[in-house]
């Protein structure tokens, strides 16, 4: 062998691997597990309005889950009950971060007494502003309300309200607030200063109302007194029911009532169903009764992983928790391979184009919305004798009054 020949020789041989019989590659490992956790009332007061939320956040994980969750990661719901307790919530808040969760979803009343953990851990909170006005207030950009974006708590007084109270012809009105809760109170406010806007009275605003009331004799006495003919009640679904109840069984001939909470499949099969008829529905989300691409993608799933049959369809706060978890996905899809709970929060706040597959009667742009509101949006759907029937195919929306400022 010439030197040329053995030197070539051994250069393929220290380039040229070894074959062994036998061996193989190590696996890479899956990426880890991404935890999110929901905090609903699935015991206490608010419990009532709230069945049924943690299947409907479940549900939009495990559709995730069967796409092949989010870059390979697998979601893991986690459940906390904050049993509608103002001491429960700050654990639960504590025990979500201290168990890992990349974000909370809140369908919880009392939220905003411990909103704070969040923000100081830096944790991005998804799912629904009503508890109180910590969603658009500083320092709390870590919190992204679902339907509405993050509303400035401070916000102009919107018409929607009067206009829809003098559309069904009110013109004199009661309206209830749950004592504990700001955005309850602020709510009356509104919705007082917008119905004066268009000539009404509100004789009977009642601020005081404990969570989960559901005796409201006197209370309807006094408006049966005032001359009431219109009501539009800031309470829980329970609450908001028993009050209809009440006033039938008083006596008041309403020529609007106006119930922001109670629109379910479930309410149909009760016996309150005979009570509320003629009672007008809001739907802050896109009631089923109005299909599209969003709504037959959740009902698909609801129905899939849920439970539901072909008639059901959700309640707010099952809305909430489904698009509570849709919005944190969106986030930790943009978060990169490897999402940390900053980087949720960045994605979620550089979304400018969200509105839940068309589920939502605005399109929130998250990168702008912060400490600013958007037109407030409602369908409308009256109870029938046999279900929810749509007053019309599109949402009913108002503009800020100048001048005007909810008070909290």
């Amino acid at each position: 062998m010439s030197r040329i020949t053995f030197v070539a020789a051994l250069a393929v041989s220290t380039l040229v691997p070894v074959l062994v019989w036998g061996a193989t590659t190590p696996a890479a490992a899956a990426p880890a597990p991404i935890t999110i956790a929901l905090i609903t009332s699935e015991t206490g007061a608010a419990a009532p309005q709230d069945v049924g939320t943690a299947g409907a956040f479940e549900a939009r994980l495990d559709e995730q889950n069967a796409q092949g969750g989010v870059d390979g990661h697998k979601l893991v719901p986690l459940v906390l009950d904050d049993q509608t307790s103002p001491t429960v919530i700050s654990t639960d808040v504590q025990e979500a971060i201290s168990r890992g969760a990349i974000g909370i979803v809140s369908e919880s009343p009392v939220f905003f007494l411990a909103a704070k953990y969040a923000q100081q851990a830096g944790v991005p909170v998804t799912g629904d502003d009503s508890d109180g006005p910590e969603w658009g207030e500083q320092p709390y950009t870590n919190m992204f309300a679902s339907v509405y974006g993050s509303l400035d708590p401070s916000y102009p007084v919107n018409t929607m309200y009067g206009k829809l109270l003098k559309e069904f012809g009110g013109t004199k009105l009661a309206t209830y607030a749950i004592g504990i809760s700001p955005d309850s109170v602020r709510a009356n406010s509104d919705i007082e200063q917008s119905f004066a806007d268009v000539g009404g009275t509100t004789p009977v605003n009642d601020t005081s109302v404990p969570f989960g009331s559901v005796n409201f004799t006197s209370a309807a006495l006094v408006a049966k007194q005032e001359g009431v003919n219109a009501l539009w009640p800031n309470l829980d679904s329970a609450s908001d029911v028993a009050l209809t109840e009440a006033y039938e069984q008083a006596g008041i001939k309403l020529k609007v009532d106006a119930l922001p909470a109670g629109y379910s499949s479930s309410l149909i099969n009760s016996p309150a169903w005979s009570e509320v008829q003629g009672a007008i529905f809001e739907a802050e989300v896109r009631p089923f009764q109005l299909p599209n691409a969003g709504t037959k993608q959740m009902q698909a799933a609801l129905e899939k992983y849920d439970h539901y049959t072909s008639s059901d369809f959700p309640s707010f706060s099952e809305s909430n928790g489904w698009l509570g978890a849709d919005l944190m996905i969106k986030g930790i899809e943009g978060a990169g391979p490897n999402p940390t709970r900053a980087g949720v929060i960045k994605a979620i706040r550089s979304i400018k184009d969200y509105n839940g597959n068309g589920l939502l009667p605005n399109t929130v742009n998250f990168s702008t919305v912060f400490g600013h509101d958007l037109p407030i949006c409602v369908w409308t759907l009256r109870a029938e004798k046999n279900g929810f029937v749509p007053t019309q195919s599109t949402p009913t929306c108002g503009t800020d009054i100048p001048g005007t400022k909810a008070t909290s």
